[in-house]
């Protein structure tokens, strides 16, 4: 008999963590799916827009983090402590590609429709693939084109997806509070915040299956 999971990760596209967050998530996955292939894990990922102040077109990255920062040597040694977790994680960050700090409203509102009309796979595919397109590429998440491109890779339509981009508010189902990414929950009961471990993860899921009713075992 097939056991259920449900975990949910709020994230933000242009959190860097919430890609190292993502790579630990999967392999935590991965690492109970090898003890318990029984186990079905359902994944939700719930947009936060972290930075709504960012203009439509977007802000020059270099300069957004040399002010959050306060200076050159603070950003060379964040961004150094970032792609050190992301190669730990097996993800990819590549800041010499990332020249627009994009405001992510209409990606967010992408994603949010695309979960409704394709099936989880075709979801995660886009997921997937905006987040890395910005980390790894520099792709312009806030352009109406780039968004566009990444829906028709993963087999969506541009006529499905276009009221996305006709500015309604960005849909938060029980998020509209969440300050910080990523951040998890586990069959509905948060488990932490910030990009938790693929064993944390792992612990966690262990002791939700083992909480479970003996019926879903």
């Amino acid at each position: 008999m097939t056991r259920r999971l449900r975990i949910a990760m709020g994230f933000d596209f242009v959190c860097p963590w919430c890609l190292i967050g993502l790579r630990q998530l999967r392999q935590a996955v991965a690492l109970l799916h090898a003890e318990a292939p029984d186990v079905e894990v359902e994944c939700d990922w719930r947009g936060v827009q972290l930075l709504p102040h960012i203009p439509a077109g977007g802000a020059p990255f270099h300069e957004f983090y040399l002010r959050r920062l306060g200076g050159e040597a603070a950003l060379a040694q964040r961004q150094a402590q970032v792609r050190a977790a992301a190669e730990a994680a097996g993800a990819r960050i590549n800041y010499a590609a990332l020249h627009t700090m994009p405001n992510t409203a209409d990606a967010h509102r992408l994603l949010q429709l695309a979960a409704g009309l394709g099936d989880a796979a075709q979801r995660d595919a886009l997921f997937e693939s905006l987040l890395t397109g910005y980390f790894e590429r520099g792709d312009d998440l806030g352009r109406e084109a780039t968004l566009m491109a990444h829906a028709v890779a993963c087999g969506y339509s541009p006529q499905q997806l276009a009221p996305a981009m006709q500015g309604a508010d960005v849909p938060y189902p029980g998020d509209n509070a969440a300050t910080g990414v990523p951040y998890y929950t586990l069959e509905g009961r948060p488990i932490g915040s910030g990009a938790r471990s693929a064993s944390h993860l792992l612990d966690a899921m262990r002791m939700a299956l083992a909480a479970q009713p003996a019926a879903a075992r």
